[in-house]
């Protein structure tokens, strides 16, 4: 018991340090428009690095799997929201997924 509640405790400092640290060093607005830019598309890399290898094997299909990753890179695009651009996706594969 004394060993899971110690994991515990170091498994809420690794995730509370990351989050606090950027608040602490960022108290005021960032003004360089190239670091404005850079974070602006920072969710959608990391969800395209997080997802993007296990797509074409997640549906057995691989057609399917192309035509939702192209919907979804053309929304991305857009600047859609993620939730619109993953909703979309998703329906894409399933639709494709009947039809081939």
């Amino acid at each position: 018991m004394n060993k899971a509640f110690t994991a515990v405790i170091l498994m809420a400092l690794v995730t509370y340090i990351p989050r606090v640290i950027p608040v602490s060093i960022f108290r005021k607005e960032i003004k360089s428009v190239y670091i404005k830019s850079f974070l602006k598309y920072v969710p959608y890399a990391v969800l395209g690095a997080l997802t993007f290898p296990e797509i074409f094997y997640s549906t057995g299909n691989t057609p399917s799997a192309i035509a939702g990753t192209i919907v979804a890179f053309c929304l991305a695009y857009k600047e859609k929201s993620l939730v619109i651009v993953a909703l979309a996706a998703i329906l894409t594969v399933y639709i494709t997924g009947f039809i081939l």
